[in-house]
């Protein structure tokens, strides 16, 4: 009879584990191809020493639930610095973590980014990774995002940098509901610039030529995405995904500068 009872207690205690246990996936990760930090495969860094070579190019990404928040970390090719003195242990990069939660959602990008998303790929949620202060941020997402897209702007209070990685926090209820498996992710490398040109969102210009503080390989236009690197195909980092990439990041401008097709950008997804 002790032995039932003894049997019995474990069994209680071992479902009681089962039902406190998530019911969903708690972390997603992704890896990406090194050295495909060239945008649609012709961008180059500015000439500036500040951009280390791997600067921009994302090796890795995870996003994971803890209790009410929603942390995510980009991880890049090289050790990060602080150059400019921005206080959070990075300085040059701008990171973008589009975020597919449900329904619906837009398939416009962010200002200075000029680049689209696939109508299956429309995001819902997008999370600002900046060493910029959570308040300068929240100024240019106010003066220059459209209207119908700023609730869907995420901010963190504090973004970080340590060693290779860029990291912050977030309330998930800010981002949404469900299995975090199930949503598709994208995430957009841009750089950091403190002094944005017209309706930019705190990103760099790419040019046709690089400068001290400008990506080269571009057009002088408007028309080009402002990106160095994204996630592609399934975010293995598989070397096919660098062509998916490049594919993705395609762009046609018209004789007089005017944008004929936008770069067009996809989710990916684990499930």
């Amino acid at each position: 009879m002790r032995h039932r009872a003894i049997a019995r207690i474990v069994a209680v205690a071992a479902l009681a584990v089962v039902l406190a246990a998530p019911a969903f996936a708690q972390t997603v990760t992704f890896k990406d191809p090194t050295g495909d930090d060239n945008g649609p495969g012709t961008y180059v860094y500015p000439t500036d020493a500040v951009y280390k070579p791997g600067s921009f190019d994302i090796t890795g990404f995870t996003a994971q639930v803890k209790g009410k928040k929603l942390d995510l970390s980009v991880d890049v090719a090289t050790k990060l610095e602080d150059p400019w003195r921005m206080g959070v242990g990075f300085s040059v990069q701008m990171v973008f973590v589009f975020i597919k939660t449900g329904e619906g959602g837009h398939t416009e990008g962010l200002p200075g980014l000029n680049v689209s998303f696939a109508p299956d790929s429309a995001w819902n949620k997008v999370v600002i990774l900046s060493p910029q202060t959570s308040a300068r941020v929240k100024s240019e997402v106010e003066s220059k995002v459209a209207a119908d897209l700023q609730k869907d702007v995420i901010v963190p209070t504090r973004v970080k940098g340590f060693n290779r990685t860029i990291s912050a926090s977030v309330d998930l209820a800010d981002v949404g509901t469900g299995d975090i498996a199930k949503w598709g992710w994208q995430v957009v490398m841009q750089s950091n610039e403190g002094f944005p040109a017209g309706n930019d969102l705190l990103t760099r210009k790419v040019n046709e030529y690089e400068g001290q503080h400008r990506f080269g390989g571009g057009t002088d236009y408007d028309c080009d995405p402002s990106v160095m690197d994204i996630l592609a195909g399934k975010g293995e980092g598989a070397a096919a995904e660098v062509e998916e990439q490049h594919a993705e990041l395609q762009y046609e401008c018209n004789p007089d500068g005017t944008t004929k097709k936008l770069a067009v950008l996809k989710m990916v997804w684990k499930q």
